[in-house]
């Protein structure tokens, strides 16, 4: 794809991206709404298509090489997916659950479940590829020099003639072999050239081409016939196609990728340098005459002030403006008004996160917060930087000219405009010190002048500089050490572990393609779900700074459900530090009191040197657990006081996160877990799809596998099993040896059956236990009282559903109703019988009421006296009074259409 391509997609992003941020700001100005269904939709809505557009964007930002538009795009990729994010939270307050479905918002936009999955920006690791390879590299030495790491042999490298010399001693060697065996071969032919007397040559030569020319024919049809079947099954979707079929197509798109690559890098250095140096020539060439001009631009208002009131102004310091704010037009309130939006994002990191959490704590106590109280929108922090990239994207690069730069490097115009900008800013600041000097020796001379005394200066910075309110900081335990040597001890003492590369695509499954229950999410929401609480939070420094910030997460769900790989996926995508302080991990580490207090300093001041970094915490229910069994030897309880105080440390700009993971999180005190893990993820168990998707996904990697193994029926008989189990069944069974034999022995469903007979399921009382659970989180909490509410709701009112009667006979339990009425009567009196008891099922507490409609002198009357009889017939036979037969007669036919 070339440069115009990615040009022409930006600008149909840009185009789209107007609209929403249209549609956005009406959200902003709505009013509260009570009606959350009604609302459900608008947000979801602005929630999908701020997910498209990200996705658009992030495709754009990975491959265009101009670097001044590169810093365009990330601001708007940055923005939209802070945006997205804190739609998504709308969601979970509006829907009271952590998974938000809307099938008629999906058919009108005309999206596809894999176009709704939002990708993870591959700038995350890309651009810190240098640093994270410098860390592993660290990370391997160290190990090995503790000897925990094996060392890789190193092979030598050859020289050319070597290498050379080995290919050909190995090439007259296959050659030497071959003639061996063509000699042989020619001397048993010769052999059996040899005349035979006993045999007649003639009919055994043809009775012998005949045959061979019978089998080859008929296997030759047969593997045509079996070639075009298959291309006809690929052909129509019915089996995937082949791994290898479109692989010169995906090494070819690989390689220009790469090329792009190191074109950004090479424009990128150059843009940088041309930086450096614009800004040199500016102020050697300029700086003295900027200097100047601003000096008399000051002098000439301080006269002009003076004259106008008669005394000299006041000169605003630095923080305030300086002389910028002093010479604006419309004086300070237009001034602070244009840049309140800045100034608001800026404050909340300068004032240690303070306005964001003010912010951010409605959103947050909301969850807990009346259910009567109506929704209204947050205020979104990224909403203002959106209207400025599309401003700015307005201002400078719709509808300019590039064809004289179609290599896209960068415009020396642009660099000139923005450099002149910062240096006369610099050389501002410098002027602005050197008048405060000069108008105070202004007002001392004016004082002397007129005989007063001189003016004292003013207390005010005094003042601020005793503000109080700000937040002590912990006492660094640490001072003198640097963070290698902090490091190297977490590495060595096993706190700072070495994961496995996983790649978040890793974790199967497909999103949901019809709205599913909030408790039985597929393994692709779960999936999306991490990479919207986790991942995009801790790999992008804007949205952790303004967007919903969560500090602790638990994910909680059966063994093999995929848990420690979702960790290791997080710390994969956004190339995190991973601390492991799970019990078994430090027993025996940093023992006694000071030892804790030791090592949780570590953890907190290395976790914020090396950010982004993820605290992990397995078994996180034992902690908490009101009795630990004997043969636990690990102290689980000795971090208990201390991984509160671990989350309440964690500032909103700390891209860290804690993420605990739990088999049975019901063991543990349920008001301690809250207070330690702010969401909860569960993973159920996975149901058919999930499980025939994942076989389907799993076995396509081994090439030897028949495209036509029946994995459906793999999914119904590994049904309560979870993902894990089935990776577990697939690496026992399909081994380095069974690959090389799938050939001549394919693979069948008995083997898999026998490896996955001998793992443990899912029961089902572990499954309740789980729902039991989820139920008591303040989410699951608000979600009953709310369903209750509604129910409540629904009972008061009037409500009437219209059923057939064969539906209402094979439905679900009625028991919310206690009318009702038969208004067309059937043949059958059973059908009404069944319609009947479904009112009086388990979990009716009223008393039922039933009416029957029918219409005298109509066939009505006529089904009545039939359902009579067969009801009689019944009857005489359940109590042995039948006397006669069964079977509809004439006279029955007769009577039923008054003939």
């Amino acid at each position: 794809m070339s440069n115009r391509t990615f040009n022409l997609l930006w600008t149909g992003a840009q185009k789209d991206l107007e609209k929403l941020a249209v549609n956005d700001f009406e959200y902003q100005a709505i009013e509260a709404q009570h009606d959350r269904g009604e609302i459900q939709g608008q947000v979801y809505e602005l929630y999908l298509r701020y997910l498209v557009i990200s996705n658009r964007l992030e495709e754009i930002y990975d491959q265009i090489v101009q670097p001044q538009k590169r810093i365009l795009i990330r601001k708007l990729l940055d923005n939209c997916l802070g945006r997205m994010l804190e739609l998504k939270h709308d969601l979970v307050i509006i829907d009271m659950t952590e998974f938000s479905y809307n099938d008629a918002v999906v058919e009108k936009l005309g999206l596809t479940p894999l176009s709704m999955e939002v990708n993870v920006p591959r700038y995350f690791r890309r651009e810190r590829e240098e640093q994270l390879n410098e860390r592993k590299k660290f990370m391997d030495d160290i190990l090995k020099k503790i000897g925990a790491l094996d060392e890789e042999v190193v092979e030598e490298e050859l020289s050319e003639l070597e290498a050379i010399r080995i290919i050909q001693t190995h090439e007259r060697a296959r050659q030497g072999r071959l003639r061996a065996q063509f000699m042989k071969e020619l001397k048993i032919l010769k052999e059996k050239g040899k005349p035979d007397s006993s045999r007649d040559k003639s009919t055994t030569g043809l009775n012998a081409a005949m045959k061979i020319q019978k089998v080859w024919r008929g296997y030759a049809t047969r593997r045509q016939t079996r070639r075009k079947k298959m291309e006809e099954m690929i052909l129509i979707g019915m089996v995937p196609p082949p791994v290898t079929s479109a692989r010169t197509a995906v090494d070819e798109l690989e390689d220009l990728k790469q090329f792009r690559y190191k074109q950004q890098k090479t424009f990128q250095e150059d843009y940088d340098r041309s930086l450096v140096r614009v800004k040199e020539e500016i102020s050697v060439k300029q700086g003295a005459a900027m200097t100047e001009d601003i000096a008399d631009e000051i002098r000439t208002w301080f006269k002009e002030y003076q004259k106008r009131t008669g005394r000299l102004p006041d000169f605003p310091s630095e923080e305030a403006g300086g002389s910028r704010h002093l010479l604006s037009r419309q004086g300070t309130e237009s001034e602070m008004s244009r840049s309140s939006v800045m100034s608001s994002r800026e404050s909340k990191l300068k004032g240690g996160g303070k306005e964001k959490l003010a912010q951010k704590k409605p959103g947050e106590l909301s969850l807990e917060e009346g259910l009567d109280k109506a929704f209204k929108p947050m205020q979104s922090s990224f909403l203002p930087e959106i209207k400025s990239g599309i401003e700015e994207y307005t201002e400078v690069w719709k509808g300019k000219d590039e064809s004289q730069n179609l290599r896209q490097t960068y415009y020396d115009d642009m660099i000139y405009e923005e450099k002149y900008a910062d240096v006369e800013a610099e050389l501002r600041k410098i002027v602005d010190e050197i008048m405060r000097q000069e108008l105070e020796l202004l007002q001392i001379a004016l004082e002397r002048d007129r005989g007063g005394k001189k003016l004292k200066k003013s207390s005010k910075k005094a003042r601020r500089s005793g503000k109080k309110g700000k937040k002590k900081k912990d006492k660094d335990l640490t001072p003198d050490r640097t963070t290698e040597s902090l490091f190297e001890e977490l590495v060595t003492n096993g706190i700072i572990k070495k994961y496995p590369e996983t790649p978040i695509k890793s974790y199967v499954g497909d999103l949901s393609y019809a709205a599913r229950s909030a408790l039985n999410p597929s393994p692709g929401d779960v999936r999306q779900l991490i990479k919207q609480y986790c991942i995009l939070p801790l790999g992008s420094e804007t949205i952790r700074n303004f967007g919903p910030c969560i500090k602790s997460l638990l994910i909680a769900g059966p063994k093999g459900s995929g848990k420690t790989s979702l960790v290791h996926a997080i710390c994969t995508e956004t190339g995190s530090v991973l601390f492991d302080i799970s019990p078994p991990n430090i027993v025996g580490k940093y023992p006694g009191k000071s030892g804790l207090i030791m090592l949780m300093h570590l953890i907190s001041k290395v976790s914020r040197l090396l950010q982004p970094s993820v605290i992990y915490f397995g078994d996180a229910e034992k902690p908490f657990m009101k009795k630990i069994p004997k043969t636990d030897r690990t102290d689980p309880k000795r971090l208990k006081k201390d991984l509160p105080k671990l989350v309440k440390n964690i500032q909103p700009e700390d891209r860290i996160m804690l993420i605990g993971t739990s088999d049975c999180p019901w063991e543990a005190d349920m008001k301690m877990i809250v207070q330690t893990y702010q969401r909860f993820i569960y993973i159920p168990r996975p149901d058919y799809g999930a499980l025939s998707f994942a076989w389907k996904e799993l076995l396509s990697h081994y090439s030897g596998v028949h495209r036509q193994f029946d994995t459906g029926a793999m999914a119904k008989i590994s049904d309560g099993y979870t993902i894990g189990s089935v990776v577990r069944c697939i690496r026992e069974v399909i081994t380095c040896k069974r690959m090389l034999q799938l050939r001549v022995h394919p693979l069948t469903h008995l083997e898999l059956i026998n490896a996955l007979s001998a793992l443990e399921p899912v029961y089902k009382e572990e499954e309740e236990a789980f729902l039991y659970w989820w139920c008591k989180t303040p989410l699951g909490r608000r979600r009953s009282k709310q369903m209750e509410k509604d129910h409540e709701a629904m009972m008061e009112m009037e409500n009437i559903m219209l059923l057939s009667l064969t539906a209402g006979g094979v439905g679900l339990n009625l028991v919310g109703a206690n009318h009702l009425f038969l208004l067309d009567p059937h043949w059958n009196p059973q059908l009404e019988a069944q319609a009947q008891d479904r009112v009086y099922r388990v979990g009716q507490t009223k008393t039922v009421y039933i009416w029957k409609f029918m219409c005298v002198e109509t066939v009505e009357q006529k089904i009545l006296a039939l359902q009579q009889h067969k009801l009689g017939i019944a009857e005489g036979v359940l109590t042995g009074t039948a006397n006669k037969g069964s079977k509809l007669t004439m006279d029955d036919l007769k009577s039923l259409f008054g003939l």
